[in-house]
């Protein structure tokens, strides 16, 4: 019978089988599981992204401790345990000499940044069509005010997480230390035969991320300075803070670099409209070097990821995952990525050109 409905040899009369109801059956477990993945991935965000969190820290560590272990003979316990020391001690001895100029800047700004948006909307004010201009004002300001108790909000619930960010550190030093029997047990759940493909694309994972970082650092610490170097030359007052502030954003791509531009415009905006001036041309020029010299230096035969991969990822993992969510926006895109290229672009595809971040 027509769309095989009817009964037929060997078809459900003959042998008791409804092809339809297999195929049914199957639909409907495949929906069922997809519908509770998807509620297994929302509420439980908060441990998957501090599992990630724990492999960033376990990646930032295996970078020191690999050429340790080259090199010195050391085993991975005692590489991954001096990696630790020194990260400690570049801390510390950052602390040391710029602990105290760094936290009277930070103190400062906290104080100029309201005196330079009252400095703003006076300017304003004395503009033609101010009234038009400043309600809007007004507004921005309102939601500024909503935006800083947010953060207000999330700053006591990073002082409440410490315990368990301590957790994600401690889990990501088990993985330096151990990161091949942690591959090996993921590894376990598949089947043998597909074993060494995924062994293959969890190592170009690692690779990408190792050198996703090692560009990303290099890049906060030279964007940071020169734009501290460059907001004191103009007369910012607490460039070395805003500095530091400029440099720690860059770990966002795109947002952070935007975000940060607006409380340097502001502490310039208390020394006169001229300053605040300056200041957005620091930024703007720092951000084309960055763009066009410091990124291509520092990325080349490294990990990177396509700007518009980045610019979603920042949207949809942040909306999805929230404040937390867009801090690790960027190395969770480039794993999908590494991990898309791979197993969807090669393997399925069959793609010649498709080369993952993380391959050689």
């Amino acid at each position: 019978m027509m769309f095989g409905l009817g009964k037929s040899k060997g078809g459900s009369a003959a042998g008791g089988h409804d092809p339809w109801k297999g195929r049914l059956a199957f639909g409907a477990i495949v929906l069922v599981s997809a519908y509770f993945a998807i509620q297994l991935v929302v509420s439980l965000q908060t441990l998957w992204l501090l599992i990630f969190g724990a492999i960033v820290v376990a990646v930032i560590l295996r970078a020191l401790a690999d050429p340790l272990v080259r090199f010195l003979r050391l085993p991975d316990p005692l590489a991954v345990f001096l990696s630790m020391l020194i990260v400690i001690g570049v801390l510390a001895g950052l602390l040391a000499l710029f602990g105290a100029q760094i936290s009277e800047q930070v103190t400062t700004l906290i104080a100029i940044v309201p005196l330079g948006w009252a400095q703003v909307q006076t300017w304003i004010e004395a503009q033609p069509y101010a009234a038009q201009v400043f309600e809007q004002l007004q507004n921005l300001g309102s939601r500024a005010g909503e935006a800083l108790q947010f953060a207000q909000k999330f700053a006591i619930g990073m002082a409440a997480g410490i315990t368990t960010m301590v957790l994600v550190v401690v889990a990501g030093v088990f993985l330096a230390i151990e990161p091949a029997k942690s591959r090996e047990g993921l590894l376990s759940v598949f089947p043998m035969d597909r074993r060494d493909r995924l062994r293959e694309v969890l190592n170009s994972c690692g690779k990408a991320l190792k050198g996703w970082l090692k560009a990303q650092l290099f890049s906060m610490v030279l964007v940071g300075t020169l734009t501290g170097i460059g907001l004191a030359i103009i007369g910012v007052p607490s460039a070395l803070g805003l500095g530091l502030l400029t440099g720690l954003s860059q770990f966002v791509p795109i947002v952070g670099p935007i975000v940060s531009t607006i409380p340097s415009v502001l502490v310039g905006a208390t020394q006169g409209w001229h300053t605040a001036v300056l200041a957005v041309v620091v930024h703007i020029v720092i951000s084309q070097l960055e763009s066009n010299f410091i990124t291509p230096l520092v990325q080349k035969n490294v990990a990177n990821l396509p700007v518009v991969l980045g610019i979603f990822a920042v949207v949809g993992i942040g909306t999805l995952f929230g404040p937390l969510g867009v801090l690790f926006a960027t190395p969770i895109a480039l794993v999908l990525h590494t991990i898309v290229t791979m197993l969807y672009r090669q393997d399925v595809l069959g793609d010649p050109d498709a080369k993952a971040p993380g391959e050689r």
